[in-house]
Parts: structure tokens; sequence; C-alpha cells
């Protein structure tokens, strides 16, 4: 945000497909034989956790930093591996060898293996976590619109920002969902945190090694701490809330009921330094008729 580009903020997919400061991406680190295979145990006896028994018919099994199939894979278990589950949470779909599943179990070291390929007694939805799947990164458009209508136009009702707009953004900046920050954290925005404080939509913070470019074409490596939210409506609704409280921002807010000026608006006061941005954005409203969705209609 500031004076840095908009769009340089869908850089945490490169860092998630490249791995930089998070590791070997997946296929990297299998062809390299670098994922550790070992199953992680608790260290402290505080930790209350269900022992699970790794069933696969399908190989070795990811283990990874989210839960979801776009995640970064930590390391891998085998067939008969024992896993220690704390707590599930609803992530992408998997269809595995003990069962098709959107829970995922969140392992004692913090990590996630989807339970399609666990035997485990029963484990609790983790606290604050969302009971809505996460995108799937194949989604049809279709399916994406789908998914994105309902926040998009409570963003409207509380901020009065259109959903059209929204959903467009969301499309650019997320590339339909396909982004690790979306498919990780539900952020499809790239909303950042500040201070390590993320409001009161986003759910925490989560730190990504990325690349940041300023106005003058200048781009460098960085640290950036990103929002990560529940649900996609959250990240959606959040969006709104992000353009109503920062004040460069306020004369788009004259146009809630007229989209294009509105994100006419928005680009002219600094939110992308993409000469483009504007085009491409209203591009995609007129290419999938998102104005069907503003809800003033």
């Amino acid at each position: 945000m500031g004076s840095y580009s908009r769009r340089m903020l869908a850089m945490p997919i490169l860092a998630l497909a490249v791995g930089v400061g998070l590791g070997l991406a997946p296929g990297a680190a299998n062809a390299a034989g670098a994922l550790a295979t070992a199953p992680v145990k608790p260290t402290a006896t505080t930790v209350k956790y269900k022992v699970g028994t790794v069933h696969s018919a399908d190989g070795k099994v990811n283990i990874r930093t989210g839960p979801s199939i776009s995640a970064l894979v930590k390391r891998t278990v085998t067939d008969g591996a024992k896993v220690y589950g704390v707590c599930g949470v609803v992530g992408s779909l998997v269809n595995g060898t003990v069962r098709s599943t959107t829970q995922w179990d969140r392992l004692v070291d913090g990590t996630y293996i989807s339970h399609a390929y666990v035997v485990t007694p029963t484990l609790h939805l983790c606290p604050g976590a969302s009971t809505q799947p996460i995108a799937s990164p194949d989604l049809t458009p279709a399916q994406f619109l789908a998914a994105a209508v309902p926040g998009a136009q409570q963003g409207w009702r509380e901020y009065g920002v259109p959903a059209s707009v929204t959903i467009a953004q969301a499309i650019l900046e997320s590339g339909w969902g396909r982004s690790g920050l979306s498919a990780t954290d539900r952020n499809y925005f790239g909303i950042k945190c500040q201070n390590g404080q993320y409001g009161t939509l986003a759910n925490g913070c989560h730190v990504y090694r990325t690349t940041e470019c300023a106005t003058d074409g200048t781009c460098f490596a960085t640290s950036a701490s990103f929002r990560t939210y529940a649900t996609m409506a959250r990240s959606f609704r959040d969006h709104g809330n992000f353009l109503r409280v920062n004040s460069r921002y306020k004369p788009a807010f004259a146009y809630s009921k007229d989209a294009n000026k509105f994100i006419w608006q928005v680009w002219k006061a600094g939110y992308a330094t993409d000469p483009n941005y504007y085009t491409e954005i209203t591009s995609l409203m007129a290419k999938y008729d998102l104005y069907q969705y503003d809800v003033w209609k």
C-alpha cells in the first residue's frame, strides 16, 4: 500500500511457488529428496493431541503449511506413519484413500494433513476456525463468482463499495483465487497487517517473503505481514472497510452507484501504480457482466 503498486501484492504467489524464505517448492523439494519424512512428535506434555495413522494407497502424503492443496509442502509421510493431531479445520476438498473430505488435521507443530488420508479419533474444530471450505484453485469462473457474490454484496451494504468492483479486483489480484495468499489465508486483496494489527474482520497475520516495487520502478525483496481471514466473505468485507476508512479514497464514495466511476477514483487516488489497472478492472466487469451483482439495481 502507500506508494507501492497494488499489483505486487500478488507476489506471495511467487513466494509460495519458489519457496523464497519458506522452504523448497513441493516439486523441487520432492525432486531433490529434501523433504523430511519422519513424523513430528509432541515435545510438550501440555499439548493435547490424538494419534492418527496415515493410510495411503497413493504413495507419500504431503503435510503442508496450510489447509489447502496449494499450500507449501513442509514434509511428507508414508503409509502407516503416526501423526499427532490437535484439532480440525475446513480447507480444500481432497479425495483420499480413507475418505473424500474438506477436513484438514492441524498437527502439533502447526502444519496440516488432509483428513482424507488419516484414521484418527474425532478431532474438535480448531478455535476460531471457519466451517466454510477454502476455494479450490481449480474453481471455474462461474464457481468463483458464485462464492464471491455474497461477500461482495455485503461489502456494498456495509461500506458502499460496488460489488462488481470488489469481485473484479478479487479476480485480478488473486488470480481467480489461485494465489497462495487467497488459497491459504483467504486474503483476496493483499491487505496487510499494520504493526501486528489486523482489525475486526481478519483473524490474524501471516508473514511472507515477498517483493515490493516503488513508484520509480525499483523492486526489492522484503518480508510482509498479510491479514488472514476465516472466510472469503470476511476478506471481501474488509476490502470495503479498507477503502472506506482510508481518506484518500473518499472521492470514490460519491459514486457508490456507478461502478466504473468508483474504480476510476480509486485508481486515481493511488490504489495501483499500474497504468492499465483501471482498464483491466473494467474489462473484467464487462466480460463477466459483474454489474449484474450490484445490489442497487
